[in-house]
């Protein structure tokens, strides 16, 4: 081999082992990098989940584990000095839904955050409110005992469930903007559907001192927020205070830690709601003078208040009781669902309530079309076993009731509906979230939906849904599309998108937008919807505890 031949070689194998060590420094590198955002990613999470079960559990549970905590010495002495100040309680936490047995509850007593934190996604359900007596029910300590309502040391959240994916995310929203208290919390996915929690700013405490009052006042609270959703699928026999799904990073599929409730809020929301139900139970309504109605009679005062009701051979019971309540209900002019609702509190506060399904059976009986209001016969039998200290006589009401309008779904549709739905279902296709509107002509728009344009501009006047803003002039003029739902959507994701800046950077964005919607009937709608949105930015600084343990004991 020649002196240049070598010379080459050597050269050769140089560069291939100069090119070798630049492609290990790239890969080293690169691998770096995807550790670095994996870290970051990990820590995100962390952080993210910290916050979450900060804001669920408050101070009801030590923060550290007293025997093997993994944090740093200074940072544990530090956190016990702040943990002596309030009282502490437990949670409980179960691995597997399947552990809800027949011989009872498979379980963990959890007492610290930090075990929370390490263990959330060993856990599918766990009790977001703190318990002040917790036990294991065997000597292997396998189950557990203590998660009842009266051994309740505070309440912390409000969780509603939704056991079916008939209904988006985005429906959510919507029912919790128009018929609840606010958006919520959290919203977690579960296998069947969702739950919804509404995190409070400070906890309801309990105590056995005022007769558990904060608890009854809870309870309503709980009550009115789950039929407030109903509209989605809420599920208004599920247990209060119970278990409920852990929130991971997997199963959230929404957390805004601005949409925080102060127990005062809920409860002067829950009594606005009351009234505007005319639930006649914690809220008795007062006669009237004007109109002579069943609700005013002092026999059926006297029978809604009759709590130990049950029956027994040969006796009339609890299925008269509330099948007669029921069709003064229907002569009164009461729609289903309000009776329902209102026979459902009624049979929950029996000493020994009929079960849901019996209940519908006596709602659709009596609303069959067979019957047009209660027999006197009946009402006598009743109060004279269940009210036996009567003085008064049985009155059936007057002239002057007057009747409620159909629900919605009993109206027939006219041809006006069916077009909005037509046009809401194409605008819905075309639009993006993260955009406000669709922008096409009003030709383009007629040609897709197959309407007139008169129809559409009629519809325009009239719809509270449809949404339509117009910019520039003449052959540059641009017309968007939208509709109230889908334009509330999109803050929703601006909310998500803008994190803590959300209040500073919305307002004037929407405030801009807003300026140039036409005023279709639906802009007051919007209106409404967005003034709700940017008051729940504020919610935080309505609270006042001092004044809440006053009110609650």
């Amino acid at each position: 081999m020649s002196k240049i031949e070598i010379w080459h070689a050597f050269s050769c194998r140089k560069f291939i082992f100069s090119y070798w060590r630049s492609l290990n420094h790239s890969l080293i590198h690169r691998l770096e990098e995807s550790l670095m955002a994996f870290l970051t990613c990990k820590k995100s999470k962390k952080d993210k989940l910290t916050k979450v079960f900060n804001m669920i559990l408050h101070k009801g549970l030590l923060t550290h584990n007293p025997k093997a905590s993994k944090a740093p010495v200074l940072v544990q002495l530090q956190a016990k000095e702040v943990d002596m100040l309030d009282k502490k309680g437990a949670i409980f936490a179960m691995r597997d839904k399947s552990h809800f047995t027949d011989t009872g509850v498979k379980g963990v007593i959890i007492t610290t955050k930090e075990t929370v934190l390490e263990q959330v996604d060993r856990f599918t359900h766990f009790t977001p409110n703190v318990y002040r007596h917790y036990q294991y029910a065997d000597s292997k300590r396998r189950y557990i005992k203590g998660f009842e309502e009266q051994n309740l040391q505070q309440i912390n959240a409000f969780v509603i469930d939704i056991d079916t994916k008939e209904y988006t995310v985005q429906d959510i929203f919507m029912a919790c903007l128009d018929d609840s208290v606010g958006l919520p919390t959290i919203i977690v996915e579960t296998d069947r559907g969702y739950q919804v929690y509404f995190l409070l700013t400070a906890p309801f405490f309990l105590t056995n001192k005022t007769g558990f009052r904060s608890l009854k006042v809870a309870k309503r609270i709980a009550d009115n927020l789950k039929r407030s959703l109903k509209s989605v699928g809420a599920d208004i026999y599920c247990n209060d205070f119970g278990f409920f799904r852990m929130p991971n990073s997997e199963n959230m599929v929404w957390f805004d830690e601005s949409a925080v409730y102060s127990p005062n809020y809920l409860i002067d929301w829950s009594i606005r709601r009351n009234d505007d139900n005319d639930r006649p139970l914690f809220v008795v309504p007062t006669p009237s003078a004007k109109k002579a109605s069943i609700m005013d009679t002092e026999w059926f005062q006297a029978l809604i208040h009759a709590v130990d009701i049950k029956g027994k051979k040969g006796q009339i019971g609890r299925n008269n009781t509330l099948f007669t309540l029921a069709l003064a209900c229907l002569q009164e002019g009461w729609s289903k669902d309000r009776t329902m609702d209102f026979l459902d509190e009624f049979n929950y506060r029996l000493n020994c309530p009929l079960s849901g399904s019996s209940l519908k059976k006596i709602l659709e009986s009596a609303y069959s079309g067979k019957y047009h209001g209660p027999a006197k016969e009946y009402v006598e039998e009743l109060l004279a076993i269940y009210v036996p200290h009567r003085t008064f006589d049985v009155q059936l009401g007057g002239k002057g009731w007057y009747k409620f309008k159909k629900a919605r779904e009993d109206r027939e549709r006219s041809h006006y509906n069916e077009r909005e739905e037509d046009l809401i279902a194409w605008i819905t296709a075309e639009k993006s979230v993260s955009e406000p509107f669709i922008w096409r002509t009003q030709k383009e728009v007629c040609e897709a939906v197959k309407i007139a344009s008169s129809t559409l501009n009629e519809l325009l006047k009239t719809s509270k849904k449809i949404i339509k803003t117009t910019t520039g002039k003449g052959r540059n003029a641009k017309t968007g599309w939208t509709t109230v739902e889908l334009y509330i959507q999109y803050i929703i994701w601006l909310k998500q998108d803008l994190g803590t800046r959300f209040a500073e950077f919305l307002r004037p964005i929407v405030q801009e937008q807003m300026a140039l919607l036409e005023p279709t009937a639906g802009y007051t709608t919007l209106a409404k919807y967005v003034e709700k949105l940017l008051q729940e930015q504020h919610l935080t600084e309505q609270l006042n505890m001092s004044e809440i343990l006053m009110n609650t004991g």
